[in-house]
């Protein structure tokens, strides 16, 4: 037990840092037991409940926390970001906004005012704070980050890509390689190996420039990569060799290493000369394996509804869950479709009780990694997935998907009001409207799936 309030909060604050969320709160509540004013531990306690996720709990202690403190800023930021996850768009900007008056010279403030902004679609008023951040701060890498997700959602690539190099402000840049990282120099017989970075689909969409090195003359191209992509990879166009990244790949050998989302920059990429998909090829063992293990008759489509949960936007890119999806049960009557789950992950059990009427192969257990999935994906007429690795390998594998996306926070690739897109051809865009939700997206797609089964002389 303390008897001094302030050492409380100090040693919180140390808890806090070394992520012992639990002590840290216990120090910050003595902390106000001792002195019921300590605007520190308030705001403090406000950001841990932040963190679990009660955000209602967090609000009062913000709020408490300003009482005290009405000329922080900080404070204000904090609760703008609380009431954004909220989806309390206009009090999160007053709150922005009293922040850029107590701080009018704070690229913090303007760049937390531009995202929010951006959340709800003003994107040239985003952008213009985020400008005005970076005339403040010219190296301050969160104006540089969200800039460029606003100059690549509106295919303004030549800005975007270079601000894009401001993500590893946030994540390690290093790499167990005896060679430097290629920045465009001549490829002509050397060897490059792809490191993967962020998510698996980040990976299956930009491990499409593994040819692009090739056609750059490079002698040899690798790629690292988790363990589920290994097998996927290795059907890439371009590619000679494959690792598992957190396995043995060699440090040594190279000429240079690459992480795959630097490559659009260094190719120059524009709306004009994306490179094309398909680039992936499903293993033909596969292919031939689930040409007999998925139903012979009727419209097979395949579903994900999840994204992963660790994902900052998953809440809104995945669906509630696969009952979501039951307005298209009515379809699947008298065998003219039938459903095939490829949802992984937690929400994979969801498959073993579908809606009532769907018909749906429940095949996650047997779908050990993304080649398997591949092999599937190659046996179905469609894919119908929310924004995660799924849709991107039916877009890689040239399968025709339909990606069900959210309003608030799109992600940049799709970009902005288009129903089709340049990074897959085969992909067609189905989006919320403005006031959210996913009823009319559902309802849109159950119109178009009843059209497909139509017979054509009966169209």
């Amino acid at each position: 037990m303390y008897t001094d309030p302030q050492q409380a909060y100090l040693d919180g604050n140390r808890r806090m840092a070394v992520g012992d969320a639990v002590g840290a709160e216990e120090c910050f509540w003595q902390a106000i037991a001792l002195q019921p004013e300590h605007a520190g531990a308030r705001a403090n306690l406000g950001y841990l409940k932040e963190l679990r996720g009660d955000l209602l709990e967090a609000e009062f202690h913000y709020l408490h926390a300003i009482a005290l403190l009405p000329d922080n800023a900080r404070l204000y930021q904090n609760l703008g970001v609380l009431l954004q996850k909220s989806r309390r768009f206009d009090e999160s900007e007053a709150a922005a906004r009293m922040a850029l008056d107590l701080a009018p010279e704070s690229p913090s403030a303007w760049s937390q005012l531009g995202v929010l902004l951006a959340c709800v679609q003003r994107e040239q008023e985003a952008e213009a704070c985020y400008r005005r951040a970076l005339e403040l701060d010219e190296d301050y890498p969160k104006a540089q980050f969200n800039l460029a997700y606003i100059l690549l959602r509106q295919g303004r690539f030549a800005e975007g890509w270079p601000l894009l190099e401001s993500r590893w402000h946030f994540d390690s840049l290093a790499q167990p390689f005896n060679c430097p990282p290629w920045e465009g120099e001549t490829l002509a017989g050397k060897s490059v190996v792809i490191v993967s970075e962020a998510g698996q689909g980040d990976m299956i969409h930009f491990s499409r420039y593994a040819a692009k090195l090739k056609e750059a003359g490079a002698a040899r191209v690798a790629v690292a990569c988790p363990a589920t992509l290994r097998r996927l990879m290795a059907g890439l166009d371009g590619v000679d060799e494959v690792y598992v990244q957190q396995g043995a790949v060699p440090g040594s050998g190279w000429d240079f290493w690459t992480h795959p989302m630097r490559l659009p920059a260094l190719f120059g990429t524009d709306l004009s000369n994306i490179p094309s998909a398909p680039y992936i090829t499903a293993d033909p063992e596969s292919v031939r394996y689930w040409a007999g293990m998925l139903p012979q008759k009727g419209l097979r489509v395949g579903l994900a509804w999840k994204g992963n949960p660790q994902f900052e936007n998953d809440a809104e890119r995945s669906l509630p869950s696969l009952h979501t999806l039951s307005p298209l049960a009515d379809l699947c009557q008298n065998g003219a479709l039938h459903f095939v789950s490829l949802q992984k992950g937690d929400s994979e059990a969801e498959a073993l009780t579908p809606p009532a009427g769907m018909t749906l192969l429940a095949i996650a257990p047997r779908l050990q990694d993304f080649a398997d999935t591949a092999g599937v994906i190659a046996n179905l007429d469609l894919v119908i997935s929310v924004d995660t690795a799924v849709a991107h390998l039916a877009g890689a594998l040239g399968k025709p998907c339909w990606l069900l996306l959210p309003h608030h926070r799109c992600d940049w690739r799709w970009m902005t009001e288009r129903g089709d897109t340049p990074w897959y051809p085969s992909m067609r865009l189905f989006r919320q409207p403005s006031e959210g939700g996913w009823t009319t997206v559902i309802a849109e797609v159950a119109s178009e799936l009843r059209r497909m089964l139509i017979p054509d002389n009966a169209k």
